[in-house]
């Protein structure tokens, strides 16, 4: 037993901290399954591009983007209409019009069709896209979203598009916004006091192998922390969209996503607070929650 610890002692080996949940399995944010064989991404990018601290977002096309916007549900799951949602939906399709995606807006979709439409979509060719974008506007819980019928997991959403299962995408961004519940908790907030004062290589190869995670290059974008709830305003649309579509707006060709994303945060943060007759929904607060699996800075500079 001493002779065994000593040895991996010295080895300069990398172990996992934890036996996986199989000999060959591990799934930590989706459900990727052991392939045979190994994939390689239909997009070649050079060297310089692949280790570049940005990625390449200069393509012939930026790129799809798909918003489902779950409106009305089916009566059985006893669900209120999401009033307002249509304005979220709009404020969206204009904004990643503006940054040259090409947008296809699916009205309340039922779970086994969210799925579908996502599928196909991983199922498209993107060799000559920047990246992938994806809205989901609907009723949900703590990695959940409504279909207008049913519950469905948001990792199954996203498993097409991980980059051992879409190549064309490999390499690239997968941005997903999700405005929706994630619990049923409020956040109260907290009073606070603020004062009032004023190259990698010397060589660049003709073409090379380099591995890289298949859970790599995802933004997931929630409109709250696991465990409440998200805020919508039925005249408005939700708080998180509204301040999503403003920093597009202004800032969107010149902050890399995650600067736009911070400033999201801060607007939904400070500019809003519940106001309802309902004592206990009243001056209620919310904050959104960023996951990044990027490894570069996305711009969504003109074309």
């Amino acid at each position: 037993m001493e002779e065994a610890m000593s040895q991996e002692c010295v080895s300069n080996t990398n172990v996992p901290d934890a036996k996986p949940v199989s000999e060959t399995d591990a799934f930590p944010f989706g459900k990727s399954k052991a392939q045979s064989g190994k994939p390689v991404a239909t997009t070649i990018q050079t060297a310089t591009e692949f280790f570049s601290h940005k990625y390449k977002m200069d393509y012939p096309n930026r790129g799809k983007a798909i918003i489902i916007n779950n409106k009305t549900f089916n009566p059985k799951t006893k669900l209120n209409e999401r009033t307002g949602t249509d304005k979220d939906a709009t404020a969206l399709h204009n904004r990643l019009s503006e940054l040259g995606f090409e947008v296809d807006l699916k009205n309340n979709l039922t779970a086994d069709k969210i799925k579908a439409t996502l599928q196909r979509a991983a199922e498209l060719k993107h060799e000559d896209n920047d990246c992938f974008a994806c809205a989901i506007l609907s009723h949900g819980e703590d990695g959940f979203i409504w279909g207008i019928d049913k519950l469905i997991p948001i990792n199954d959403l996203m498993e097409p598009f991980k980059g051992n299962k879409c190549l064309s995408l490999a390499g690239k961004p997968k941005i997903f916004f999700i405005q929706a519940c994630r619990g049923t908790m409020f956040d109260d907030g907290v009073d606070m006091n603020v004062s009032d004062a004023k190259g990698f290589m010397d060589v660049e190869p003709q073409f090379f192998r380099q591995k890289i995670p298949s859970e790599a290059d995802f933004l997931i974008a929630y409109s709250v922390v696991p465990g409440y709830y998200s805020w919508r305003n039925s005249t408005n649309g939700s708080w998180f969209v509204q301040a999503l579509s403003d920093v597009l707006k202004k800032h969107g060709q010149t902050m890399d996503l995650l600067t736009l994303m911070t400033r999201v945060n801060q607007i939904v943060a400070n500019k809003f607070q519940s106001d309802t007759s309902h004592p206990d929904m009243n001056e209620k607060k919310q904050i959104p929650c960023i996951t990044s699996m990027l490894t570069k800075e996305v711009y969504f500079t003109s074309k």
